[in-house]
């Protein structure tokens, strides 16, 4: 169950939301036991977004929760791929995004919990 939020100031065409869409879906399984046949994505460009005070530069939040949890080291190589990710697709300098990780054991799905 894993859910990747993207808020970022960058205008997201058609065409780039289908290459995040494809890119995410194949950089969850850097996730044990994560793919993307339980992906689920938001997507959400054009956001006013401050960074250092500043909203000129390309910038993104980026959040990945997970059912369950990973270890450093695996969210550690997933923030590598996210990097390059948001830097191919839209332009955001490393420097300009955050990553944050949540993973948890409470996710419902279907009337019930897992």
């Amino acid at each position: 169950m894993p859910f990747i939020s993207t808020k970022t100031n960058v205008t997201i065409s058609k065409e780039k939301e289908t290459q995040l869409k494809e890119r995410l879906g194949q950089a969850i399984s850097i996730i044990p036991g994560k793919s993307e046949s339980w992906l689920m994505l938001a997507i959400e460009g054009d956001i006013p977004m401050y960074f250092r005070g500043d909203g000129s530069e390309p910038t993104a939040f980026i959040e990945v929760k997970i059912y369950g949890s990973a270890s450093s080291d695996v969210y550690g190589k997933m923030t590598q791929e996210l990097t390059g990710i948001y830097g191919d697709v839209l332009g955001v300098a490393p420097d300009h995004m955050y990553i944050r990780y949540f993973g948890s054991d409470d996710w419902g799905w279907n009337g019930n919990n897992f």
